[in-house]
C-alpha cells in the first residue's frame, strides 16, 4: 500500500496528543498534579478527541487497503491480536485490580474485522456508523453489566479499567471514517492528500511507526518518572 503523507501526518498528530495526555496522567499516577481524568470536561473530551481520531483513520485505512490481498489484513490482524494480549499482559501485571480487558487496540482489531463487510458499501456505512453513535450513547441495559458483556458497551456504568473503548459508540466513529475514506481517496481523491511539508514530516513519520510508539510510550514514561520521583 502506498503511504498517504496526509494520513500518516493526521495519525501522528493524534501519537502526539496521546502522548501529551498519558504523560498527564502519568503525573497524575505520582501525585505530580491532582486531576480527575474519571470526571473533568477537559480531560474526557480530550481522550475523545483522540480517541475519535485514531479511530476515524482506523476506518480510511481499511479503505486505503482495500486493494490488498488478503494476506496483508491477516499479518495486520495477528500483529494487533499480539499487541493487544501484551496489553492486557502488561496493564495486569502494573494495575492488578483495573487492567485492560478491552481497550482501543482490542477494539481496532474487533472494529476492522467489522469494518471489512462495509467495504463495499459506503452509504450504508455512514447511516450504520451514525446508528451506532447514537445507539451505544443513548442506550444502556443491566443486562450488559455482566463481566462477559462489558466489551459491548451498553453498560449502565464504566468498568473498572484503564481503558475502556467498548464497540458501541465507538464502532460508529470507524464506519464514518471508512465512509469519509471512500469519499476522499475513491470519488474526490483532492491532490492536497498527497503533497509534502517539512513542518508535518516528524508527525507523519511518528504516524508510519504509530503501533510501535503506542506500546512503548508508557512503559519508557513511567520509567522515567519513577527513577526521577519514585512511587
Amino acid at each position: 500500500m502506498n503511504r498517504i503523507w496526509a494520513v500518516d501526518a493526521l495519525r501522528g498528530v493524534a501519537v502526539m496528543m496521546m502522548i501529551a495526555y498519558h504523560f498527564c496522567f502519568d503525573l497524575n499516577y505520582f501525585g505530580l498534579i491532582h486531576q480527575d481524568f474519571n470526571h473533568e470536561p477537559f480531560w474526557l473530551a480530550s481522550r475523545a478527541i483522540i480517541v475519535s481520531l485514531f479511530l476515524i483513520l482506523v476506518g480510511i485505512s481499511l479503505v486505503l487497503a482495500s486493494s490488498l490481498d488478503e494476506r496483508h489484513f491477516r499479518k495486520r490482524q495477528i500483529r494487533l491480536f499480539i499487541a493487544s494480549t501484551a496489553v492486557t499482559i502488561g496493564s495486569y501485571l502494573m494495575f492488578p485490580e483495573s487492567y485492560i480487558f478491552f481497550g482501543i487496540l482490542h477494539f481496532i482489531f474487533v472494529a476492522s474485522l467489522i469494518g471489512r463487510l462495509f467495504l463495499k458499501y459506503p452509504e450504508i456505512s455512514l447511516v450504520s456508523g451514525i446508528a451506532a453513535l447514537a445507539a451505544g450513547l443513548l442506550y444502556a441495559n443491566p443486562f450488559f453489566d455482566r463481566p462477559y458483556m462489558e466489551w459491548m458497551g451498553f453498560m449502565t456504568h464504566k468498568p473498572y479499567t484503564e481503558d475502556y473503548v467498548p464497540v458501541f459508540p465507538w464502532l460508529g466513529v470507524v464506519l464514518v471514517g471508512l465512509f469519509l475514506g471512500n469519499l476522499l481517496f475513491k470519488k474526490w481523491k483532492p491532490a492536497w492528500l498527497h503533497s509534502d511539508s517539512a513542518a508535518m514530516r516528524l508527525p507523519a513519520l511518528l504516524g508510519r511507526h504509530s503501533l510501535a510508539i503506542y506500546l512503548i510510550h508508557q512503559p519508557v514514561l513511567i520509567g522515567l518518572l519513577y527513577l526521577l520521583w519514585g512511587k
